[in-house]
This record gives C-alpha cells, sequence and structure tokens, in this order.
C-alpha cells in the first residue's frame, strides 16, 4: 500500500475538515441562505464555508503556496512553484437540491504541470487521492481504469451545458448525444464532475466527456485517471487545463469516443454550411 506525502496528506485533511462542514449544513439544506450568481450558478453559505475551511488549513501547512479558488478566485503565494486548486462544492446544484452527490476537490499544481488529487464524495465518505508515481487509490485500495475494450459494452458519463450557457452549447451537446447514445451501453449524467473523473479512475464509468469545466472541476481527476492508468486529455487536441473540454478513460474506449464527437462536429459544420 502506498501512503500520500506530507502535501498529499494535508490535502486530504483539508477535504476531511471541508467534508465534515458541509454534511452539517447538508443536513440543514433547506434553511441555507443562497444567493444567485447567474442562471442556475448558485453559492450557498455551506459552499463559502468549506472553501474558508480548505484555505485555511492549506495556508497553514504550506504558508508560500497559491490557490485558484472557485470562490476566492487567484491567490499568489510567495512560492511561485506550487499552488492548489480548489473545489470546495463540485455538485453544488445537487447539494441544494437535497441530492447527496456532491464532493470536495483540491488539486496540486507545480510548476505548471498537476502533481496530486484529492476528491472526497462527502455522503459516501469515500476519498479519492493520487500523486504523481504513486498511484491512484480509494482510501487504501489502489484504483485502475475499466478494462473493457468496447464502446457497445461501456457506460459514460457526462455533463449537460446548464441554463445561461450559448444556443451553440446546447447545439453542440445535442449532436455528441446523438452520436454517442447509438454507441455505447449507457449514458449518465450525476451533476459532478469531479466524482465523475473519480469514478472513471475507479473503473465505475468508462469515459466522461463534458465541455468548458473550470480548472478546480477537473484538476484533481485529471490526476486520478492518469495515476489509474487511464487518459485525460482534451477533446479537441488542446490544453485541457485551458479550455476545460475533457475526454478520460481507459486506453480503448478514450479513443472511441472521441471518435463519435469528431464525428459530431462534422455534423454540426455541414449543417452550417446548409
Amino acid at each position: 500500500m502506498s501512503k500520500p506525502s506530507p502535501v498529499g496528506a494535508v490535502m486530504i485533511a483539508a477535504a476531511r475538515a471541508a467534508g465534515r462542514s458541509l454534511a452539517r449544513d447538508f443536513g440543514e439544506v433547506e434553511n441555507l441562505q443562497v444567493s444567485k450568481k447567474g442562471p442556475a450558478d448558485f453559492v450557498s453559505n455551506a459552499d463559502l464555508r468549506a472553501e474558508e475551511t480548505i484555505y485555511a488549513h492549506l495556508t497553514k501547512a504550506r504558508p508560500g503556496y497559491g490557490f485558484v479558488m472557485e470562490e476566492r478566485g487567484i491567490v499568489e503565494g510567495s512560492d511561485k512553484s506550487n499552488r492548489f486548486i480548489v473545489d470546495p462544492l463540485d455538485g453544488t446544484l445537487n447539494f441544494l437540491h437535497g441530492q447527496p452527490h456532491y464532493a470536495v476537490s483540491i488539486g496540486l499544481e507545480r510548476d505548471g504541470k498537476l502533481l496530486a488529487g484529492v476528491v472526497f464524495d462527502v455522503a459516501k465518505n469515500e476519498i479519492f487521492w493520487a500523486e504523481t508515481g504513486r498511484g491512484a487509490w480509494l482510501e487504501q485500495r489502489k484504483l485502475r481504469v475499466a478494462v473493457r475494450k468496447k464502446l457497445s459494452e461501456s457506460v459514460i458519463a457526462t455533463g449537460t451545458p446548464w441554463l445561461g450557457k450559448s444556443e451553440e452549447a446546447h447545439a453542440t451537446f445535442a449532436r455528441e448525444m446523438l452520436a454517442m447514445t447509438p454507441t455505447c451501453a449507457g449514458i449518465r449524467r450525476y451533476g459532478s464532475a469531479a466524482l465523475d473523473l473519480a469514478w472513471v479512475a475507479a473503473g465505475r464509468f468508462d469515459a466522461f466527456w463534458e465541455r468548458t469545466l473550470k480548472p478546480w472541476d477537473i484538476a484533481a481527476g485529471i490526476v486520478l485517471v492518469r495515476e489509474a492508468g487511464g487518459v485525460a486529455t482534451e477533446i479537441d487536441g488542446g490544453d485541457v487545463m485551458k479550455t476545460g473540454s475533457i475526454l478520460a478513460g481507459n486506453e480503448d474506449i478514450a479513443p472511441q469516443v472521441q471518435e463519435q464527437l469528431r464525428l459530431a462536429a462534422a455534423f454540426g459544420r455541414q449543417a452550417k454550411l446548409t
């Protein structure tokens, strides 16, 4: 069994502390005061409390590190090599509707490269963690991506564009669903990209794709998938941390999903010409 490094252990402790705060608030979800940042993009007091808990834990343990945080934004540190990438509550909409599928996600980037990731499924009390060279783990169980080779036997996860996204984003997703649904065993949309990626690492999903996510949605999950023997890349070949358009899976299924997404894009280009 591999053990996390000292910084990995700090990340796990911070995620657990934030999770305890979220679990308390989840029990009183109907009483939360909710402010509205934009269409279908909510932030709750629970979200802010969890982020503050993570920030306090990590700054105490690694005072020089910088941060990229969903609510607080970019925080420059004296240590320019290291920064944490934090989503204190991934699956906010699930949380606010009383659905027990949400997570704390903490990634660590060093010199521009993702080094470590922790995803804490609070409701199920599952800690997924990974570090470069140490593998991916669910608590003390080593993770490997699924071994299926046929797309027709695979369950694929995705995320739907939410209210406020452009008409083109919704049209792109519709074309991709039309391309994907006849080719795979099933498609799931659970509402937490961090957990989708953790579940790819654990072999629960065979692949995952979604477009225009934020760095804090995917940083930890990317490390998990890669350390579990999978691939996590940008859908169209760009920089996944810049575009947020991610495709993850094993080495057999991910290319097959990518081919279907390319067919959907080609159909869209043809439709615009006619």
